[in-house]
């Protein structure tokens, strides 16, 4: 399905999404590498609708059912400048070890990273900057999520390498796999807290869009960086103003994440945000527009 059909056929449904969609492509197209990555990806993706038995129309419907949500907790977020689920314990019961919420959840999100400038740009911001941190013997990525990350690390470092994805959900994993197709790969059902490696700390950890959906994430941080090689390197990305029915932690400010990630012991070697909509972070932030914060870390030295 090329990228216009995409779009038209979500406008088709949605036409007032549709229209800001069509103004995101107009944006993305810009990128001469935007379309072809987006048919690399396309075509991959038809080959784990077709293994589950889905369509591209139950696909753009998992993907309007996240707008819908959004928009749900967005008006709520309005009222009250608050997330509206404040337990991690609640989110995992409905969500997480919800199958059917999940994979809809978890396809949505998949198809937003080529919709959405944001998120389309944070990708490839990873993807071009993970290669000044190579050669990685051991990759660890928590939160695998739709495995799109995941599948881009092993891109750029290769075989020469240990490779875990670790989720808390099943529904998450199975995507990953759906799209990996490696055997190489160890696969963690379980909470970051409760992950061990005895016999060998990473490389390089990724953790996407994870910090928010904790109750604490200083005591995360701090797990993430007793996971870590001393010389080894963290890539996180967290959004700040953005309603979810699985975010629980709300950052209002870029600072806000600066300032945990240095209270962490950890120091920030590159960062980029960036918004979802085209205004200047002052604005966004004052106005409560989402924004997407990613930064490669160290360990800082004392």
């Amino acid at each position: 399905m090329k990228i216009e059909h995409l779009i038209e056929s979500i406008s088709a449904k949605n036409a007032i999404h549709g229209k800001k969609l069509q103004k995101n492509f107009a944006s993305l197209s810009e990128d001469e590498n935007y379309i072809k990555n987006y048919n690399t990806f396309i075509t991959k993706y038809k080959v784990i609708l077709e293994k589950k038995d889905l369509t591209f129309n139950d696909a753009i419907n998992y993907y309007l059912k996240m707008i819908s949500d959004f928009n749900e907790e967005m008006l709520d977020f309005i009222r009250t400048n608050k997330y509206r689920n404040t337990s991690f314990e609640e989110v995992n019961q409905a969500m997480y070890n919800n199958p059917d919420v999940m994979v809809s959840h978890m396809h949505g999100l998949l198809l937003s990273q080529f919709l959405w400038k944001h998120h389309y740009a944070v990708y490839q911001y990873f993807k071009t900057t993970i290669q000044q941190y190579l050669p990685v013997k051991s990759y660890l990525e928590i939160g695998a999520g739709h495995g799109l990350y995941f599948e881009a690390a092993m891109e750029k470092i290769g075989e020469d390498c240990t490779f875990e994805a670790l989720d808390i959900s099943e529904s998450s994993l199975e995507l990953t796999k759906s799209l990996i197709k490696s055997e190489k790969v160890v696969y963690h059902l379980k909470n970051v807290f409760d992950y061990t490696d005895e016999d060998e700390k990473k490389d390089f950890i990724t953790m996407g869009e994870v910090l928010e959906h904790v109750e604490d994430p200083l005591a995360l941080l701090n797990k993430i960086k007793s996971l870590i090689k001393p010389d080894g390197t963290i890539f996180i990305t967290t959004p700040t103003n953005a309603p979810s029915m699985d975010h629980i932690y709300l950052f209002n400010t870029i600072q806000e994440i600066r300032d945990l990630i240095h209270e962490a012991g950890l120091e920030i070697v590159d960062e980029r945000y960036f918004v979802s909509e085209d205004i200047e972070l002052e604005k966004a932030e004052k106005r409560k527009v989402a924004t997407m914060y990613a930064s490669f870390l160290k360990i800082k030295n004392i």
